[in-house]
């Protein structure tokens, strides 16, 4: 049960980071550039969208995982107390 709740924190821990570094980019473009245009702005706006997809399907992604991973120990501890 360790190993699980260690990946999950791992995992957990990479979406995350995954969230506040782009974020974090888009602010310091922000500030440099002193404003945006309207362009800028959608284009700004379609980066996020498909940040954020993208953080979806990653996050279906841990699920996944997570669910793969807690069958196998099931399974594990299942065949351990048959032996």
């Amino acid at each position: 049960m360790k190993e699980v709740l260690i990946v999950a924190i791992v995992f957990g821990s990479i979406l995350l980071a995954l969230a506040i570094i782009p974020g974090t980019i888009l602010l310091a473009i922000k500030f440099f550039r002193g404003g945006l245009s309207a362009e800028d702005q959608a284009e700004e706006a379609k980066m996020i969208q498909e940040i954020y997809k993208g953080l979806a399907r990653m996050e279906n992604r841990v699920e996944s995982l997570e669910a793969i991973l807690l069958d196998h120990e099931g399974s594990k501890r299942a065949a351990q107390k048959g032996s």
